[in-house]
């Protein structure tokens, strides 16, 4: 009897065989033009890259063109640049020729002439100083620009956020400390306390980063620290972070002005999640503090959340008002430049090595979610709702931009 044909003997022989394994084909890394131009705002000291984060660039392939002096109020010299590989101005026209600007403070119009159509834009937006004049003047330029605070990593966290406030929220008290003190004509108080005497009393109003680090210092310190947020979740993170029991309450006006009576210092660290951030004490909360408290109100860049507070600068710091000095500088950051550069580099060095791994800066909007968070204009189109019902400007989904590619 004829043995009916398995099915294996109608496959053909080459199948059999061992096969080539098929890996999937890299995308050509692209070779990076990027300008650094020095900061022009007022009292902006810091600086997007350091030479070390530069050097790793251009070994890599990648060209960088600084603008001289562009490290100078950083302690970093055109010379440290050069040395790490990178091209120095003397113009900033020059720099402004580069596919990519990254800078820390949002450009200026006098900057945004200097750009050029398809240009690559990292800076921050400070929406709350800014017009729809400006957004224009971007938006003509047809340029592409990314607000590195709205970029966020695989975590969900906002890196350049998270740094900037790490320094802020532990400055915050040291600043504060400065100011309790006879030298800056205050009460004549050391942040803290000593054995047998009372210590010092710091409210502090958000459990985010800057909270959470202000809270660190202030407890380093000897206070009694008393932590206010909306958010249970933030507030039993910071309890595990700063690994002791402190007082900690949800957002009750009454109960703020029972404790800010008695505080001694007030520390403002509420971050938006849109737009301008929530004032939270009222005038007559900050008449009833105590004569010679200081307020450090470091949500001010976003408006602020003490009603008394002011925009002051690094020359004149702080202004008192009902007895209680406030200190409401935009960039606290600045006042340790050095130490908030290379914060910037550790997030923008693997930015930029991660936008040439994908290609081009539009792959890799269309591939990571967080990164596309950034993206306020897409070559020339408004692509941030928020900013478009804020200025009445017409807004596109930057998905359905990106789905044409």
């Amino acid at each position: 009897m004829k043995q009916k044909d398995s099915p294996s003997r109608n496959i053909p022989i080459t199948v059999l065989l061992p096969q080539e394994e098929m890996l999937e084909v890299q995308t050509k890394k692209n070779s990076l033009y990027i300008g650094i131009p020095k900061e022009i705002s007022f009292q902006e000291t810091r600086v997007a890259l350091v030479p070390d984060a530069v050097a790793v660039l251009v070994n890599n392939g990648h060209r960088v063109v600084v603008e001289t002096s562009a490290g100078k109020k950083s302690n970093f010299l055109d010379t440290d640049y050069s040395e790490a590989g990178a091209q120095i101005s003397p113009t900033a026209e020059e720099v402004y020729k580069a596919e990519i600007i990254i800078k820390v403070a949002p450009p200026s119009l006098k900057e945004i002439e200097l750009m050029k159509p398809k240009q690559i834009l990292l800076s921050t937006l400070q929406l709350s100083v800014q017009s729809d004049a400006y957004v224009k003047a971007l938006m003509s330029k047809r340029v592409t620009a990314i607000a590195y605070s709205w970029i966020q990593d695989k975590e969900g966290i906002y890196p350049v956020i998270r740094a900037m406030g790490e320094i802020a929220g532990g400055a915050s008290i040291l600043i504060a400390a400065e100011y309790l003190s006879n030298v800056n004509n205050g009460p004549g108080l050391i942040m803290g306390g000593i054995s047998g005497i009372s210590p010092t009393e710091v409210v502090i109003l958000g459990a985010g980063t800057v909270g959470e680090f202000a809270a660190r210092a202030a407890i380093g310190l000897g206070a009694t620290v008393k932590v206010f947020d909306n958010s249970l979740y933030k507030l039993r993170r910071l309890q595990t972070a700063v690994g002791t029991r402190i007082f900690t309450s949800v957002i009750q006006p009454k109960v703020i002005q029972r404790h800010l009576r008695t505080a001694d210092v007030a520390i403002g660290a509420i971050r938006a999640t849109k737009g301008r951030t929530p004032c939270i004490v009222s005038e007559e909360m900050v008449k009833d503090m105590k004569q010679g408290s200081v307020i450090i109100d470091v949500s001010i860049d976003e408006g602020g959340c003490f009603e008394t507070s002011q925009v002051t600068n690094h020359t004149q710091p702080v202004f008192r008002k009902h007895g209680v000095i406030h200190y409401c500088v935009p960039n606290i950051a600045s006042r340790v430049s050095r130490t908030a550069s290379y914060a910037f580099s550790t997030v923008f060095g693997p930015l930029l090595m991660a936008i040439a791994e994908y290609g081009s800066v539009d792959r890799m909007l269309k591939q990571d979610v967080g990164f596309r968070k950034g993206i306020y204009i897409y070559n020339g189109m408004l692509t941030n709702k928020y900013l478009g019902d804020f200025f009445k400007i017409p807004s596109k989904d930057i998905n359905l931009l990106l789905a044409a590619l």
